[in-house]
Parts: structure tokens; sequence; C-alpha cells
């Protein structure tokens, strides 16, 4: 049975359709212009030199030749071998800060949208690699467990917003402990956890927690989302009206991203920090420079039937009548 490999080569058959066309109305052309000037009893006469039969050949060939290039562009494929084929890749976490604190608009749209939108561009680059995602405020949540669903992965990551969790705050020790529990039998060297978060911290000691990553093995990286100066938190209200966050003093509450934290996180584990900008989220370049150069662990081996390649057959027919056509005159010898 015949299968197709890229199916979509096959609409360079409407090219075929089109050359056809335009060479029959191009030989009607010529022949009505012939026809003003000379009368139709002398034509053969007049144009005693030429083949019109081998001219119609001629077009023919050149037709046949496009869709054979067609159906070659298609890969056509028959007949098949079993061969293994071995998946490797690595455990990621995602830990996301669900806090109103990343609400704050000094990134755009939001922290939480700005973070959600670069975990998105990560899922793009993945082949293989299980994925996880954790929400955090005042505690933690696996909201994701290790996947290769990245379809379903990404549904839950649309779902993230600030009443994800009930409890407010933000406990970057719950984020880190929940992270290290996403892993069950995953062996360690392979494990890796991305915490995002502007760094803000009112519970607990991360410190601790990161000593349990250590002992783990797990690997931790943070990106830094926000500006030190801080920026005012904007919130709906119970009205559906956008106002500022205000402390229970009346006191508009400013978020401001704590960098030493998160580098403390970063490097006690053997990890990377990366502050996010505006341009450069940094997610992208930690895979790039640090997760995917982490050995993979193999992640299954299979079976798999492997079709083999018929394109060279139509690809030979076409050389050899693009050949055949050159060769043929369509002058008479005197």
């Amino acid at each position: 049975m015949i299968r197709f490999a890229n199916i979509s080569g096959m609409n360079f058959l409407w090219l075929a359709l089109g050359l056809s066309l335009f060479l029959w109305f191009a030989a009607g052309y010529k022949k009505k212009r012939m026809q003003k000037f000379v009368n139709v009893n002398l034509m053969d006469a007049i144009a005693f030199n030429r083949y019109g039969q081998r001219e119609v050949l001629k077009s023919i060939i050149l037709v046949v030749i496009i869709i054979f290039c067609a159906i070659a562009i298609a890969r056509p494929q028959w007949g098949f071998h079993w061969q293994e084929v071995k998946h490797q890749g690595l455990d990621i976490v995602i830990a996301i800060d669900t806090s109103n604190s990343m609400l704050a608009q000094d990134v755009k749209p939001n922290r939480l949208g700005k973070a959600k939108l670069a975990v998105k561009d990560l899922v793009k680059e993945l082949d293989g690699d299980r994925i996880g995602l954790v929400a955090f405020e005042g505690t933690a949540f696996l909201v994701c467990p290790l996947t290769v669903d990245y379809s379903g992965f990404l549904l839950s990551l649309d779902d993230l917003d600030p009443n994800t969790i009930s409890r407010g705050g933000t406990s970057l020790s719950a984020a880190i402990l929940q992270s290290v529990k996403g892993y069950k039998n995953a062996t360690s060297d392979y494990r890796a956890v991305v915490i995002i978060t502007d760094g803000e911290n009112f519970e607990g000691d991360p410190m601790v927690a990161v000593e349990e990553a250590k002992k783990k093995g797990i690997k931790i990286f943070c990106i830094g989302i926000g500006t030190p100066e801080g920026e005012l938190i904007r919130i709906k209200n119970e009205g559906g009206e956008y106002e500022f966050l205000k402390d229970d003093q009346g006191n508009f509450v400013k978020s401001r991203l704590n960098e030493s934290i998160l580098k403390s996180i970063a490097l006690s584990t053997g990890g990377a920090y990366v502050r996010a900008s505006g341009a450069e989220f940094g997610l992208d370049y930690i895979y790039e420079t640090r997760l995917s150069k982490m050995e993979k662990r193999e992640i299954e081996s299979k079976m798999k039937k492997q079709y083999i390649e018929r394109f060279q057959y139509p690809l030979f027919l076409a050389l050899l009548l693009l050949i055949l056509e050159t060769l043929i005159s369509t002058r008479k010898k005197i």
C-alpha cells in the first residue's frame, strides 16, 4: 500500500494543471495569429519545417515531468521495516508564583501573564522532556504532574490565576518542597526545578527547603520577574472594577523584585538565576544553555515502523523525461 509522508506536495499538481492550460491557450493563440496572415490551406506549406505533433508531445512531457516531481515531493512510501526507537528527555517542574504581587504591571501585560507566555514558548521547544507545574502562594499545589502530554499541561497553565490557591502570601520554601515531591521515581541526574517569581517571601526559610533539594541532587533555576524599584499591584474589586491593592492600614502595596534570595537558592543547588526583562524573559536562555545540555534519561524504547522512501522512482522518471524532451526537435530537416 502506498502512503505519502508529505501529502501537501501534491499541491504542485495545480502547477501541472496551470501549465497545461497555458500551453493549450498558447497553441491556440499562435494558430490564430498565423491564420490572420496565411490561408488555412497554405499553412502546412509555409510552416513546412515544423512538426506540430512533436510540439504537442513536448508540451505533454513537460506537464508529466511536473506531475512526477509533485509525486516525488509528496514522498511516496511503500514497504517498511521495524526499528527500535529510543526517546530521551529531562524532568522539569515549573513552579509559578500566583500571588497578588504577580499582577504588578512593571512587566507587560503583568508578571503572571508574561510568565505564562514564556512557559508556553518553552513547551514548543520540548521533545520528549516531561514537564510538571506547581502553583504557589502561601502554600504550594501540584497543578499538573510530570507529563509528556503538553496539551494537558498548557490547559493547566492557562487556568493559573491569583485565585488558584486560597491562602495568600508567598512561600518559596513551600514551592521548593512541593516541586521536590513532584519527582517520585525519577533519577536525580535528570531533575530540574524552575521557579518563576518576584522573590518575595513571607513564610518559612527557603534555604531549609533548598537543602532538601540538594540532598536529592535537584538543580533549581530561578527567574526573577519585576523591578527592584517595585510597582503597585492592580487588582479587581468585588464590583469588577480595577483598583490598587492596599494593606490593612490602608497604604498602597508596592511589590519589589528580591533578587538576592533567588540568587542564593539557584547557586546553592548548582542552578542559575536570570532576571526577566521586557525583551528576554530568560526561560529560553536557561533551557538552551543549561537544561538542554543536562544528561537525559531514556524515557522509553519501542519498536516503530519505518516506511521505505520511494521518491527516487518518480524523480528518476522526471529526469529521464526531461532529457527526452530536450532531444525532441520540432524542426524538419531541409
